[in-house]
């Protein structure tokens, strides 16, 4: 990963003073959070096979429309699994220490650019992703919603704010990708003013 000019390494062998050396020591403390999030993985690792072991199991006796929901259920794991992913190796490599994988054969493409913000955009885009596929399955089950024979739990009020709280997430991460934008052109300005 490259360094940027905001966030030089001191020079080796270089002594930090005790309260400078336990605040920046500080950040180890995030060391159990990420590798509870690994444990989380593994829970979401499990919930997968059930999953897809549930769906084999009935791949004969399922309407199209219950393998569907089905598929989107594991893929909804798989995007938060994926988020777990990029918060786990992203937040590990900005904010407690480096991984050193340069050169690594399976060295994700976005680390070698990830700082606190790219990381932002991208739970912001995950997060937008994991609501769409909500979305898209409360669609489907909502499907025969006020019918005479209704079988769905959804309401549709309830229909209605989980499309409000879609919307309030995209416009979330256009804000977050706009302000983002402003930051990033006001630094390049302020180093060509330099």
């Amino acid at each position: 990963m490259s360094m940027t000019p905001e966030t030089p390494l001191p020079p080796r062998g270089v002594a930090l003073r005790p309260i400078p050396m336990l605040i920046f020591g500080s950040r180890w403390l995030q060391l159990p959070l990420y590798v509870g999030l690994i444990v989380a993985q593994c829970v979401y690792a499990i919930l997968f096979l059930k999953e897809l072991w549930h769906l084999i199991q009935h791949s004969f006796d399922f309407s199209e429309q219950q393998i569907m929901l089905v598929v989107l259920s594991l893929i909804d794991v798989v995007m938060i699994s994926n988020l777990l992913v990029m918060v786990i190796v992203g937040g590990y490599e900005t904010f407690v220490s480096r991984l050193n994988l340069q050169g690594h054969p399976d060295e994700p493409e976005w680390l070698s650019h990830v700082n606190a913000s790219v990381l932002k955009i991208k739970l912001a885009m995950a997060i937008i992703g994991i609501s769409s596929i909500h979305l898209l399955r409360t669609f489907i089950e909502a499907g025969n919603l006020g019918g005479v024979g209704r079988t769905t739990t959804y309401t549709s009020e309830g229909v209605m704010w989980q499309t409000i709280i879609h919307v309030v997430f995209i416009l979330s991460a256009i804000g977050i990708a706009y302000v983002d934008r402003i930051s990033s052109s006001l630094e390049e300005e302020g180093a060509h003013g330099h």
